[in-house]
């Protein structure tokens, strides 16, 4: 997170000699795209010029919400449309083939989906165009050779800020460059497990349940293991992990060469001021085996506290005492034997802040994360079932699961050169069985995208 950067970016937007900055943007229907569009109206220097989605009804009905002209929108079937289009009109299209660099300057990469929103990417950066990629399950798989050929080609492949791999990346980018020694760095989970003294109950999203012996388990008390263990019972079983977690530590690794510490995370139900006492190694009474780890923490809090809104943190190690005693005294998290400190960002704001990495990329030719990441993990994929040879293994739901199979991250030379990346998996057909437990490999899929396939052994290079 550099604040001059920042400050250069939105100056720049500003000047009246800046040229306007078009984007393209995939996935252009969903949530994301929605806040980047309504944050785009409300800057002079930033245009979307094609918007792809498989429903153009619903992405026209989308516009028209946020306040874009009708008659600016303009459905386009094949290139020739697009390229036919006069300044301030906006394609709609389905199809990421008619995608025209002519029409933009940065694609914004959100459809999801490992194999489109792979062309769709590598399209563009052979075009040189700049891309920023939103879609973590491309990037799991290929983001290192898509930086490398962005780099061959003198554009910007970048992560995307407002999402929450950027804003991590950012924060320990930040957190180097003042010399902090970093021991753990992550972000919260999706859902909040807030808790009501009053009825005992444990709300999640949408859902209720009983959970009354938490009550007694507010603070961390000086068994940190067993507190953490006592309110993981507590949840009776309920899931709190997710395969998108998995796959957007993946990104911050590869940009930063932080790894994991156990391949299903950690996942503690955690409050904000126990941070520091909770990722600090074992022999100070955390739950670390090494430092230099990426995890995600389950957030706990009551309902009248602030939440962390899927933010992102870092675990340092303290230095001058008095400093952060002094820090402490100011309210800032430090661990109670004054060996750690937990340094966060309690937000993520998804597409409203994203402009920022468009004006970056385009005008200063500057990624958010790591100019050359590296393949330092891995999200692979352990089957929970038995899965006999001719199963798809179909990725859907709102964290794209590929069924039969729990993501899992692991550090590269762990993980074994024949390990399958995740999202390579997806929708592949299995060649032969797999045992409960097993890895997936290469070797178990039978016809894997040729294209992605390429592209994660280029990355492994």
């Amino acid at each position: 997170m550099n604040f001059e950067l920042l400050f250069r970016a939105a100056s720049a937007s500003r000047s009246p000699a800046s040229p306007v900055i078009r984007y393209a943007l995939t996935g252009a229907g969903g949530g994301f795209a929605r806040t980047l569009l309504a944050q785009t109206r409300l800057i002079d220097r930033l245009a979307p010029t094609v918007l792809c989605d498989l429903d153009l009804g619903g992405l026209r009905a989308l516009c028209l919400e946020l306040g874009y002209d009708a008659a600016s929108l303009v459905e386009c079937s094949d290139a020739a449309s697009v390229r036919s289009l006069a300044p301030g009109q906006i394609a709609l299209v389905r199809d990421v083939a008619l995608l025209d660099p002519a029409a933009f300057d940065i694609l914004v990469e959100g459809t999801g989906n490992p194999s489109v929103g792979y062309r769709a990417a590598r399209a563009a950066l052979e075009a040189k165009r700049h891309v920023a990629m939103v879609s973590k399950e491309v990037d799991a798989v290929a983001g290192v050779s898509l930086a490398q050929f962005a780099a061959q080609q003198g554009v910007v492949y970048t992560t995307a800020d407002g999402d929450q791999p950027s804003n991590l990346i950012g924060w320990v980018s930040w957190a180097r460059t003042l010399g902090l020694d970093i021991v753990a760095a992550g972000k919260s989970s999706e859902y909040d497990l807030v808790f009501d003294d009053a009825t005992g109950e444990v709300t999640q999203l949408d859902q209720r349940f009983a959970a009354p012996e938490l009550a007694n388990m507010m603070t961390l008390g000086d068994d940190v293991a067993a507190t953490l263990a006592a309110r993981r019972a507590a949840l009776r079983g309920r899931k709190t992990s997710a395969t998108a977690d998995y796959c957007e530590m993946t990104v911050v690794a590869t940009n930063t060469g932080l790894v994991p510490d156990v391949e299903l995370l950690h996942y503690p139900v955690a409050r904000t001021t126990e941070l520091a006492d909770i990722y600090a190694l074992r022999e100070d009474g955390g739950v670390l085996s090494r430092t230099g780890v990426i995890d995600v923490f389950n957030m706990l809090r009551r309902p009248d506290e602030a939440s962390f809104a899927g933010g992102v943190f870092v675990v340092v190690r303290t230095t001058d005492a008095p400093t952060w005693a002094l820090l402490a005294q100011k309210g800032h998290v430090v661990s109670r034997n004054g060996r750690y400190a937990c340094l966060y960002l309690p937000y993520h704001f998804m597409g409203v802040e994203t402009p920022i990495t468009l004006l970056e990329a385009v005008l200063h030719g500057r990624p958010t994360g790591a100019a050359q990441p590296t393949q330092c993990a891995v999200l692979a994929g352990r089957a929970t079932d038995d899965i006999k040879a001719g199963t798809v293994l179909h990725m859907g739901g709102h964290h794209h699961d590929v069924t039969g199979v729990q993501a899992v991250l692991l550090p590269r030379e762990a993980a074994g050169a024949n390990v399958a990346p995740l999202y390579l998996a997806a929708h592949a057909t299995l060649a032969r069985d797999v045992a409960a437990g097993e890895l997936l490999t290469l070797d178990h899929l039978q016809n894997a995208d040729e294209a992605l396939l390429a592209a994660w052994q280029a990355g492994a290079k």
